[in-house]
């Protein structure tokens, strides 16, 4: 072989950036191109697990419709500008409207991938503290808010989120949780087909609750439907079992110490006595009797956990349920012990270097729902840009997200896009969402970045800690993420304080490694440092999760504030749906496939081959009652909108519940990602609906939604509505584009 073709192979060890489980990878490459992308074997926490989305880290990086420079919107399409141009162009505009409008006329909105970015989590306050704006937004009132309203009132802090210990529970119950599709969600674990084997195996017992048979119901020991919505009836019910059954005083005062430090656990016994198990069975689906046994059997575990994700929190009552959990943790004596529910211990501990968090200070303009630490609940964002008044949004920031294919009524939220004065997305691909953007500013890829998990191992299953230099060095007219925040704010906050400025100064010539090496050095686990972990590419582990009350309690007088008051007073509007209940609607919810994780990892072919998964689930008694067929076309219709896809007739469902996957609907013009687009879907949040929303949180309520089937024929139906015929003639045109932009 020629000298000049010989190739160098290398290896390098990181985390997976592409979803909570932080798988550890072996990437073989030559220095400029990936070769192959495996599980790492010596990674103390996957031990060489990986799931197929690590693989599309090589797809991001390759990707030709991804941005690489600065684009900006033009009457003749995007073209590519100059990042200091493109910088004051920014500046310039958030200036020129706050200046018109006020500060807060300016919204700024950050998707999920940013919690996945160590660079963008150390620095992205210094982006928020330019702007100077209280019209803040983010994904997690479409995802997670709820865990964090309970953690912040019960043990002070919204990020001190006790996980299961599924490595040594013997009973793990799971409400509303798909962890075989998630990885695990709050609770950071790979592999959890095989840790769920693992508790079977150990003679265990694994139980899931949804209302459809999942990936995770599929391989538990037994699997109960439920009705959409109603999991705050049967938590009600589990609660005020365990006191009739007598097992809230089985458990001695001096092993459940989590309820020894909750100066109101007395008033729990009442919290739930409306709500018998056979009060709720009607409603929810689930006999009384299995009610009553399902309590037994948690309680009288040598270990168990009850778990409540997506499908809990997302709904109108998710706070309430989320509390529910909660309670049903500490009352059996399961919090902060080995096999319950325990708290991670991570090498950067943010929570002792953030703030606590609040609920409620402000109220968003038009609709009144309540902010979280400073962010008001996405179901307003609309509102604020279309209802015109004192404070309506006038321009817009988009960090790494896609609201209008991620969040409640997406058309309403596209149309109000659309009617901004100036908007910018800090985003490397022209999506649904950025395509509104007056300028794009791209940054690098996520394996030319460096990584630590500053976020996810607060949720860890096991405590370790690993960092990764980037894999390829960024190209010379390339910014990082955290390099365009610092840009943005030397020119939007000119007057900041010389401690500030300083910092900054300091994060642009080191980079935010020694914002990371000095959270290390102030963390609990003594003399783990930068230079430590570097020596240490696959990561080191800290060891199990351990009991940590009371001292992992943030409140001044170290005790769990049940703040019952505040949850009993939800209970009426609970009894109001109890009384109005309808059993007779078809209801809709979401669901999660492992190959998916939002819709950003659409643009890649191996993620999205083989058969559409953008179809409509319905059971086979519900397809028969709606005159559906297998594979059919389906109108489905809720209070804001219509769309129109394949059914998929199957037994996963219980009767007069439908699925639509969330991420699709990639068929909007302009957008430029033409591998997604070739696998369109439909966007189901063009169905859920911005004004279904748990009062209590401000939450959006995207499971449980009220729709209407109707079987129709393809000629009754226009092209473009229609999966896979709303494509073609826009991607070949979108092509030429796409090249010359991202190039």
């Amino acid at each position: 072989m020629p000298k000049s073709t010989i190739v160098s192979e290398q290896t390098h060890f990181r985390t997976c950036t592409l979803c909570e489980a932080m798988c550890g990878i072996e990437i073989k490459h030559d220095g400029k191109k990936v070769l192959s992308i495996k599980g790492d074997s010596n990674d103390p926490f996957s031990e060489g697990y990986i799931c197929p989305k690590a693989t599309a880290l090589q797809d991001l990086h390759e990707d030709p419709d991804r941005l690489r420079q600065p684009v900006q919107r033009t009457a003749d399409g995007w073209k590519p500008i100059s990042w200091p141009k493109a910088l004051d162009q920014v500046a310039a505009g958030i200036e020129s409207v706050q200046k018109k409008y006020g500060q807060n006329a300016v919204g700024i909105y950050l998707g999920n991938p940013n919690v996945h970015n160590m660079g963008g989590m150390l620095t992205v306050k210094h982006l928020l503290n330019s702007v100077k704006t209280r019209s803040r937004f983010s994904a997690t009132s479409i995802d997670q808010l709820p865990h964090h309203v309970v953690s912040m009132h019960m043990f002070g802090h919204m990020l001190r989120i006790p996980v299961p210990d599924v490595n040594r529970t013997q009973y793990m119950l799971i409400i509303g949780g798909n962890p075989l599709a998630s990885n695990g969600s709050i609770m950071s674990a790979p592999n959890m087909r095989q840790k769920l084997k693992d508790i079977k195996a150990r003679d265990g017992k694994v139980v899931v609750i949804d209302p459809r048979r999942t990936e995770t119901a599929t391989m538990a020991s037994e699997h109960h439907f439920i009705r959409p919505a109603t999991d705050v009836l049967l938590l009600l019910a589990m609660l005020n079992e365990i006191y009739l059954q007598g097992y809230a005083n089985k458990v001695p005062a001096s092993t459940n110490k989590a309820a020894a430090l909750a100066p109101e656990i007395e008033r729990i016994a009442t919290f739930a006595q409306d709500y018998s198990a056979e009060s709720v069975a009607r409603i929810t689906g689930i006999e009384a009797t299995e009610i009553k046994r399902l309590v037994k059997e948690f309680c009288e575990a040598k270990s168990s956990v009850c778990y409540g994700r997506m499908g809990v929190s997302v709904q109108e009552f998710g706070l309430l349920c989320q509390y529910l959990i909660m309670l049903i943790n500490i009352v059996t004596g399961r919090l902060d012990q080995v096999g319950g529910l325990m708290f991670p211990n991570p090498a950067v501990d943010v929570v002792n270097n953030t703030g606590p968090g609040y609920l409620g200070k402000r109220h968003s303009r038009v609709s009144n729902l309540p902010d979280f630490n400073g962010e008001y609940p996405v179901a307003a964002m609309s509102d604020e840009m279309l209802v015109e008044g004192h404070g309506q949004l006038k321009a817009f920031i988009s960090v790494a997200g896609n609201p209008v294919l991620s969040t409640p009524n997406g058309a309403k939220l596209d149309k109000a896009l659309g009617q901004l004065e100036f908007m910018v997305a800090i985003d490397y691909y022209v999506n649904e969402t950025s395509r509104h953007a007056n300028i794009i500013l791209p940054p690098v890829s996520p394996l030319e970045r460096e990584h630590y998990d500053v976020t996810f191992n607060n949720f860890a299953v096991h405590n370790v800690a690993k960092y990764s230099p980037a894999l390829f060095a960024k190209h010379s007219n390339a910014k990082h993420d955290w390099q365009i925040y610092l840009e943005l704010a030397k020119r939007l906050d000119k007057k900041a304080p010389i401690k500030t400025k300083i910092e900054r100064s300091l994060i642009s010539a080191l980079g935010p490694k020694f914002l990371l090496d000095q959270g290390l050095k102030r963390g609990p686990y003594e003399g783990l440092t930068l230079k430590k972990l570097l020596k240490n590419p696959h990561g080191i582990d800290l060891g199990v999760m351990q009991s940590m009350l009371p001292q992992a309690l943030k409140h001044k007088d170290k005790r769990i504030a049940l703040n019952v008051d505040f949850y009993l007073a939800d209970l009426e509007r609970v009894q109001t749906m109890r009384q109005q209940y309808d059993a007779g609607q078809i209801l809709l919810i979401g669901r999660r496939h492992v190959r998916s994780n939002n819709s950003w990892l659409h643009n890649s072919y191996r993620l999205v081959k083989g058969k559409s998964r953008c179809t409509l689930m319905l059971h086979p008694q519900t397809a028969a009652q709606q005159g559906i067929e297998d594979g059919q076309l389906v109108k489905v219709t809720s209070r804001v909108g219509s769309v129109v896809l394949s059914a998929e007739v199957t037994n996963e469902l219980m009767p007069g519940v439908v699925s639509i996957p969330h991420g699709f609907g990639h068929s909007r013009k302009g957008v430029i990602q033409r591998i997604a687009q070739a696998h369109a879907g439909v966007s189901v949040n063009d169905l859920t609906d911005d004004t279904l929303i748990d009062q209590l949180s401000g939450n959006a309520a995207v499971n449980g939604v009220p729709v209407q089937l109707e079987a129709v024929e393809p000629q009754s139906i226009e092209p473009a509505a229609i999966e896979g015929q709303s494509f073609t003639s826009l991607a070949t045109e979108q092509q030429q584009s796409g090249t010359s932009i991202a190039s």
